[in-house]
């Protein structure tokens, strides 16, 4: 496993290191025994540390956990203790999933980060709204899988939404995050009498 440890404006010192190389391998290897990558970051917010982890438990199975306290040790525990969390949740159904991924299709994609929308406080109310600026464009796959197994993938990545094509029908579905904590589920379907629908 490849352990990386970064600070944003922060120096990670190396007794923190040390607790962190100690800690992360064995918890996470409890739970899965072929992780490529772990990232650790660490960043001042106010008065807090904050502390983002990424662990890539396979090579497309993403875990993320984040945490923040005023003590830096105690933030990366926090984001530690998220991680671990989603893992035992997750535990048999990621050993089943490693298993079908050899056999997973995947339809490449384009990938857009756009700017955040500032308005123009001289244009007038009435003009129309201008297009979002592309920031970065980056290519990605969209990855076929089962809804059971998207929900998993949304929740071990604490992602508020994800894209994927089902494994039943083919088709591009979403999976997201509900406000009030439950997972909300997106697949299109035709209507017979809408236009496009074949009669």
């Amino acid at each position: 496993m490849q352990l990386a440890v970064k600070g944003k404006q922060v120096d990670v010192g190396d007794a923190l290191r040390s607790h962190i190389e100690e800690r992360l391998p064995a918890s996470i290897g409890k739970y899965f025994d072929n992780t490529t990558d772990v990232t650790v970051t660490f960043a001042k917010d106010g008065h807090e540390f904050a502390v983002d982890i990424q662990a890539h438990v396979s090579k497309r199975v993403l875990v993320q956990g984040h945490g923040a306290a005023a003590d830096a040790y105690a933030a990366f525990d926090e984001a530690a203790e998220h991680v671990l969390k989603r893992l035992r949740r997750h535990k048999r159904r990621l050993r089943d999933h490693k298993q079908k991924l050899s056999t997973a299709e995947a339809m490449p994609a384009l990938q857009y980060i756009l700017e955040a929308e500032q308005g123009d406080e001289n244009a007038p109310d009435d003009a129309p709204p201008a297009e979002p600026i592309i920031v970065a464009e980056t290519p990605t796959q969209v990855e076929s899988m089962t809804v059971g197994e998207a929900t998993m993938r949304l929740d071990l990545a604490g992602l508020p939404a994800l894209l994927f094509r089902n494994a039943k029908h083919g088709g591009l579905n979403m999976v997201y995050q509900r406000a009030d904590g439950n997972y909300g589920w997106v697949d299109p379907k035709l209507i017979p009498g809408e236009s496009g629908a074949s009669d």
